[in-house]
């Protein structure tokens, strides 16, 4: 198992777990806020999505649940996020993945 970093919607999206439930989601934001400082800036909770920003190194970030597609990493800003923003996806992504899979 991987990180998965997908390009093609016109921004980097870092998948930490395709398959995962609500826990998965949750130990990611819990190794944010602990291990590398992170406040969730806004939360927004839907039936079968979940979108919590957050502030990574002046790159405003989405950590994102679907039930559908599992957890994930993406600019706010989508298509105008900087090269700068989308290298900052790839690096937490792989640092909380990481994290979570320590075994």
């Amino acid at each position: 198992m991987s990180i998965i970093i997908g390009t093609d919607k016109g921004w980097t999206e870092a998948v930490i777990d395709e398959n995962c439930n609500y826990d998965r989601f949750y130990l990611a934001a819990v190794v944010l806020e602990k291990d590398f400082h992170i406040e969730f800036s806004y939360k927004l909770d839907d039936f079968d999505s979940l979108y919590w920003e957050f502030t990574y190194k002046g790159s405003e970030l989405m950590l994102h649940y679907n039930i559908y597609f599992g957890v994930s990493i993406f600019p706010k800003a989508f298509k105008l996020a900087t090269s700068e923003d989308n290298e900052r996806v790839i690096e937490i992504g792989e640092l909380i993945f990481n994290k979570l899979n320590k075994n």
